[in-house]
């Protein structure tokens, strides 16, 4: 079985920013364009671009620490990386560390195929924005999107050619992609290689193009993708559907699709982590001699006890009844900060009331003596950095 922290020479322990590190110095180091095109480099590429994938992640790491690779193929997530290939890697390393957003030809070359010279374009990636509210982070959520992707033109079944016939060999390069300049200097002869003008460094070129890709094999369709958030995601999640987005040109590899998720604001709940915050106004009454509430929950509605002589800004522990941990670790709690509500108004009856019981009443003391219960912000501070 892999051990995807030896690929990359770390411990478990390692910080993101360890595994980040550690996956650049060795993929500028095991590029097959620094090794001179070796196989074996190209496969060790491959192989700690995997590792990367899986450990920069903290759901699919959490899973492989769990269960290895074999629980990240059981729940179809990468691990194997089923279709895998260095057109995949290449653009994994180009999403974190190219810059810009360049192809990775611009850094590397293009890829080109096993048996010839033209070269394999894989699709580019489609991003979609996915809103979700609380109760889907709750509960975990399937949902349908739809995407505008390249797909393979149904005329021309993907050739770009009207005939069927497909591409032939640039009659300008060779079929070799690149065109070759030489100029004489003082310091010598220097010669430049840069892509071919006439086919765009593909090496072939369409004599026929298709009346309806014009040449491109693909055309724009729209697709309905279903998408499965797992429990306990937030915002700064986002889900890879790998091999899912606009098809290559002429055939090409299929991109993915990165669904980045939106969790929308609840006006009743403050989110930190997997810990939610509602704040309960509560009477005079209700404060000092204790009550029986109803208090909705992400997931429904509770039944809350006020202890008698709750303080304004304490908060009360609904435990469980926050959001879920990604991989089902655990479950957070709501906390119920109470808020004890001063009428602005108070009508003469009222008004008589208060008064008398302003007179009966002791003075407020210096200080508030809880009962054991904690003040406000030491209990935040306690439930913030448990």
């Amino acid at each position: 079985m892999a051990d995807y922290y030896e690929r990359l020479g770390l411990a478990r322990g390692a910080s993101e920013g360890d595994i980040k590190k550690a996956y650049r110095k060795k993929a500028m180091e095991h590029h097959p364009d620094t090794n001179q095109g070796s196989a074996e480099a190209e496969e060790k590429f491959k192989e700690i671009t995997e590792a990367y994938e899986v450990l920069r992640d903290p759901e699919r790491r959490a899973i492989y620490d769990q269960y290895g690779e074999q629980g990240l193929k059981s729940r179809g997530g990468p691990g194997g990386f089923g279709g895998f290939d260095f057109a995949d890697a290449i653009e994994i390393f180009m999403r974190d560390f190219g810059g810009g957003g360049a192809g990775f030809e611009d850094l590397f070359g293009q890829r080109r195929r096993r048996g010839g010279g033209s070269a394999v374009h894989k699709g580019q990636n489609v991003r979609v924005r996915l809103s979700l509210s609380l109760l889907d982070v709750a509960r975990g959520v399937q949902k349908t999107i739809r995407v505008s992707l390249l797909e393979e033109c149904d005329l021309c079944s993907g050739s770009g050619s009207a005939s069927g016939e497909g591409a032939v060999p640039c009659s300008t390069c060779g079929g070799t992609g690149q065109e070759r300049h030489a100029q004489q200097s003082v310091f010598g002869q220097f010669v430049s290689v840069a892509p071919c003008r006439t086919c765009g460094g593909e090496g072939q070129v369409i004599s026929d193009p298709c009346p309806q890709c014009h040449g491109d094999g693909r055309t724009r369709q729209e697709r309905d993708i279903e998408v499965e958030v797992p429990p306990g995601v937030t915002s700064e999640n986002f889900l890879t559907l790998r091999g899912r987005g606009n098809v290559g040109p002429r055939g090409g590899p299929r991109g993915d699709i990165m669904v980045l998720l939106d969790v929308e604001e609840d006006p009743r709940f403050i989110r930190d982590g997997a810990d939610v915050v509602f704040e309960l106004p509560v009477t005079f009454a209700q404060a000092a001699l204790g009550d029986e509430i109803e208090v909705p929950t992400v997931e429904g509605v509770v039944q809350l006890t006020v202890p008698p002589g709750v303080q304004g800004g304490e908060l009360l522990r609904l435990r469980g009844q926050g959001l879920p941990g990604l991989n089902g670790r655990g479950r957070g709690d709501q906390l119920v900060r109470i808020v004890v509500w001063t009428p602005e108004q108070l009508d003469p009856e009222q008004e008589k009331l208060f008064r008398t019981l302003r007179e009966l009443e002791d003075p407020a003391p210096e200080r508030i003596d809880r009962g054991g219960r904690r003040g406000f912000w030491s209990r935040v501070k306690e439930a913030f950095t448990s």
